[in-house]
């Protein structure tokens, strides 16, 4: 498709000469002879870019630049005058003009000018497209209670400075709340600096998160800045702090307490302003109980606590996450197109996944790629899934549970969450029932994040 040009000037001579170069390099080239026919047929062309005349009888070409900016904040113009003055090109760049060009036109200089800013859209259509894949791919997907209580939680701490420390199993979705709270506060311009604490060696942990001076240690090469300093104004997202080291502890604390870091290898301490969001599949109570996870430093994480509930607790939400996958693996991705029937998707709902929406998302992709036909039936989630639905046992989701501690923790919340539903989430009345003092029982409530269904 070829690219659009409204040509807008007095002089019918500029106008059919332009308008004829334009052309015969292949643009479709419509003419306005006035300001007020340009933001007319602007609106009904819908011009990739626009010329424009400074001087024009009536409204000039200023005001007009100034008006056509208002309505379409992205429009490119490039203004043209016969009696140019580095004054007037400054007032037109101020307000937005995209080049100035003065009479008598340089033809060479027109078809430049015209390559780079058609250039600039393509490359600013692209941001846009790779923003918008950026904000589906770490979209929050779901309807049911359990991930409509944890947007609401989103929405009430993004806005402010606490720390927020989100605990579920492995693929539930962690990343995504914190990528949620960030996008939604105001540092929200500022980076979001992510750190995997598990997968970085206990020995270049603290390397990573405070930098180093060339020198310092084998292998610093130069001088680095740590990922602190990386999201000074922003947010550093600490994912698997369970995994981080003792020493590296020890440090993270002192940068939440004096808001300073010092590089290895240094002596001079950096301000750094950063907002702290944590994530652990473990247990921190356990962690601490056992010598590995400092409770001055839990504590400092731990100011809103926010639960990412597994997907066996929100069965509900997998017909939407598949057709979420669906369009994000054949849209973006390139995946060939197939549409799940509803007796396949119902089986996928009734399946247990331990993986959670990271197993399930994996699960459709590997589907759309094998399935026989146009269309992924049942028997193609039989034949590739090669695990049978979820049937009733003694045990029930629990079941499928992998580790011990998992289990409790899981045990603990489910058998609370049906204890306060019985008395109809009377902590006090719950607490007697249960034989636990009251404040204990508050403690639970806060560390599971349960929450009463509206």
């Amino acid at each position: 498709m070829s690219r659009k040009v409204l040509v807008v000037d007095d002089e019918a001579g500029i106008r059919a000469a332009l308008s004829q170069l334009l052309e015969y390099e292949g643009y479709e080239v419509r003419q306005a002879a006035n300001a007020v026919d340009a933001l007319a047929e602007y609106a009904r062309f819908g011009p990739d870019l626009v010329f424009m005349d400074v001087k024009m009888a009536g409204i000039d070409g200023l005001e007009a630049l100034k008006r056509l900016r208002e309505q379409d904040p992205r429009a490119v113009v490039v203004m043209i005058s016969g009696h140019g003055t580095i004054q007037t090109a400054v007032e037109a760049t101020q307000l937005g003009a995209y080049d100035f060009f003065e009479k008598p036109l340089d033809t060479d200089r027109i078809l430049v000018t015209l390559r780079n800013a058609l250039q600039h859209l393509e490359l600013r259509d692209e941001v846009r497209t790779l923003r918008e894949q950026v904000k589906s791919r770490f979209e929050i997907v779901g309807a049911s209670y359990a991930i409509k209580a944890l947007t609401d939680r989103i929405e009430k701490v993004a806005g402010t400075p606490a720390r927020v420390l989100i605990t579920g199993e492995n693929g539930t979705g962690k990343e995504l709340v914190a990528r949620a709270i960030h996008n939604q506060s105001p540092r929200a311009k500022k980076p979001l600096v992510e750190v995997n604490c598990a997968a970085i060696p206990s020995e270049l942990i603290e390397s990573e998160l405070f930098g180093h001076l060339k020198g310092s240690f084998t292998g610093a090469v130069s001088d680095r800045a740590g990922k602190f300093e990386q999201a000074d104004g922003g947010t550093l997202f600490l994912d698997e702090i369970g995994d981080m080291s003792p020493s590296a502890q020890a440090k993270v604390l002192r940068v939440l307490q004096d808001g300073v870091v010092t590089r290895i290898g240094g002596s001079r301490t950096i301000s750094v302003d950063v907002r702290v969001l944590a994530a652990t599949n473990k247990n921190l109570e356990d962690e601490i109980a056992a010598g590995r996870f400092r409770e001055d430093l839990y504590y400092r994480l731990n100011v809103v606590p926010l639960h990412v509930p597994p997907l066996r607790e929100r069965r509900e939400d997998i017909p939407l996450l598949v057709a979420h996958f669906v369009a994000q693996l054949t849209e973006r991705e390139g995946v060939t197109p197939r549409a799940f029937e509803p007796d396949a998707v119902a089986l996928l709902s009734r399946m247990e996944w331990p993986g959670n929406v990271r197993e399930l998302r994996n699960t459709v992709e590997r589907l759309l790629i094998l399935a026989n036909g146009s269309r992924v039936t049942v028997q193609d989630v039989e034949r590739l899934v090669g695990r049978a639905s979820a049937e009733p046992s003694a045990l029930g989701a629990l079941g499928t549970i992998r580790t011990f501690e998992e289990f409790k923790d899981a045990a603990e919340r489910a058998f609370l969450l049906s204890k306060l539903r019985e008395f109809d989430w009377n902590v006090s009345e719950t607490a007697r029932a249960l034989d636990m003092p009251r404040s204990n029982l508050y403690k639970k409530i806060e560390r599971y994040a349960l929450v009463r269904e509206a």
